[in-house]
């Protein structure tokens, strides 16, 4: 066994949209399984081998509990924050997890999904009618990438549109790790504020959204109460639109920077979904796949990892390891490979990845078919990106035709 040393303290910065930070290739080539400093100054282990990665998260030694003392916790005062609400999904481990997934996962099967997809073409047309009406240059992160995932999922879950700027912004709060604890505890506060009253509502007379459903799988199962309801409608509302706005500005930013690739997509339009794949897989929007903490002895890459040591799980660094994607740096639209860990992997795997695909190849396959000649209307090397540690995107993305 080796043991891995303090290589690099996260959060690496990102300098290009198109790259993963420049320290990952440096620790998956000098010690793989890596002590890391967190800015909250913890340690932690990071992984940074595909193989590595997902042997982690499919082992049930790794726990998801963040109020545990060894989870990772990337500032101070996160696992307090942790503590103060009942465990979601992403931070059960079994058997709670199990039961409480089953509840919604029938939500965003394959088959549902397909039902979705004439409402969320509607939605990407109007979207892209109003583009083409208003004025040039427009800003496809607000004309498109965020109204569009946002819609949809307000529309699955029930939560009005109308409200989607509040979310929007308590959301973005929360995912950015470099904010002061207590303006996020303020966001979840605020957010969850919101959905206790709508879960209410939805209680009091339940409507035939994904919400409205619960409410009634509640009452037949006996699974679950207000505050479970509540903490799931947190989580998705979060996760359901975030990630997948940010994947439609910076994919169809390397679409235009890549004419090559672009062009093969407009002669084999059928081939979008493989695009899709790989465009996740070079962009990895969520670079910390997820974090763990070991409740045994566990040997990963020949580091024994002990028990009650936190473990990083860095899905960027994963999704570009040359072991398993040649040149991984190139975006490569044929490469088609659904083994990329942009949704995570094993028992926690992203719930909603059938229809962040669904959308993302909407969009691509929408945007480009009915603006050929879109182009930026900015210089790539100006615009604006953010980084804030785990979520990457665009603030703005100027486009014109």
């Amino acid at each position: 066994m080796t043991s891995g040393r303090p290589t690099v303290t996260l959060p690496a910065q990102r300098t290009c949209p198109f790259s993963p930070p420049a320290e990952y290739e440096r620790m998956r080539e000098e010690a793989p399984v890596s002590r890391v400093t967190m800015p909250g100054g913890g340690t932690a282990w990071a992984l940074t081998r595909h193989e590595d990665v997902r042997a982690m998260l499919a082992d049930p030694r790794f726990s998801s509990d963040r109020t545990n003392p060894g989870f990772p916790a990337f500032t101070e005062g996160q696992q307090q924050l942790a503590a103060r609400f009942r465990k979601t999904l992403i931070s059960m481990d079994p058997p709670e997890h199990g039961p409480a997934r089953r509840m919604v996962v029938g939500e965003f099967t394959v088959r549902r999904m397909e039902a979705l997809r004439p409402r969320i073409q509607e939605i990407v047309d109007e979207h892209v009618d109003a583009m083409l009406a208003g004025p040039r240059p427009a800003d496809l992160v607000r004309a498109l990438s965020l109204p569009v995932p946002s819609l949809v999922i307000c529309e699955l879950l029930g939560v009005p549109y109308a409200d989607h700027e509040f979310f929007q912004a308590r959301s973005s709060l929360l995912l950015r790790r470099t904010e002061p604890v207590p303006r996020r505890e303020q966001a979840r506060d605020e957010l969850r504020a919101y959905l206790d009253e709508l879960v209410t509502a939805k209680e009091q007379d339940p409507t035939d959204d994904l919400l409205g459903r619960q409410v009634l799988k509640q009452r037949e199962t006996g699974l679950g109460d207000h505050t479970d309801l509540v903490s799931l409608a947190v989580l998705l509302l979060i996760a359901g639109h975030e990630t997948t706005a940010n994947m439609i500005s910076l994919g169809t930013l390397a679409l235009l920077e890549h004419p090559g690739e672009r062009a093969r997509l407009d002669e084999q339009p059928e081939s979008i979904p493989v695009a899709v794949e790989e465009l996740l897989r070079y962009f990895s929007i969520v670079d910390l796949v997820t974090a763990r903490v070991a409740t045994a002895d566990v040997e990963i890459g020949g580091v024994l990892i002990r028990e009650g040591e936190g473990v990083l799980g860095l899905g960027n660094s994963a999704n570009h390891d040359p072991g398993v994607y040649p040149r991984p740096d190139e975006l490569d639209l044929t490469r088609g490979d659904r083994h990329h860990v942009a949704f995570g992997y094993g028992a926690h795997q992203c719930l909603g990845q059938n229809l962040a695909r669904m959308e993302l190849q909407m969009v691509f396959g929408t945007l480009f078919r009915r603006i050929p000649d879109l182009r930026l209307a900015t210089p790539a090397e100006e615009l604006p990106f953010k980084d804030d540690s785990n979520i990457y995107g665009l603030y703005e993305l100027p486009v014109t035709w």
